[in-house]
């Protein structure tokens, strides 16, 4: 499989669980054994080197307390800000 040339994307999706997982004063343990994924590969989601299928998109949602559109939301608000910051930059 070929890895997303959208970085920025797959670094505000990490970002996101971070922060909603700690919202909730979860470990990455805790949140691995509600949506039955390994701890390391939430450690990785959130540093931005691994990416999640849809379906574990979903679960991670569930397991975060959010509905999977909502999760979807913050993740693409997180994303936008990181674009706008980076268009300024430039001009």
């Amino acid at each position: 499989m070929r890895p997303s040339r959208n970085q920025p994307l797959i670094d505000a999706l990490g970002e996101e669980l971070r922060t909603r997982r700690k919202e909730l004063e979860l470990t990455q343990e805790d949140l691995a054994g509600r949506c039955e994924i390994d701890r390391p590969f939430i450690s990785l989601m959130e540093v931005g080197r691994k990416q999640p299928t849809i379906s574990v998109m979903y679960r991670l949602a569930a397991a975060l307390e959010l509905r999977f559109s909502e999760f979807c939301e913050r993740i693409d608000a997180r994303y936008r800000r990181v674009l706008r910051k980076a268009a300024k930059g430039k001009g």
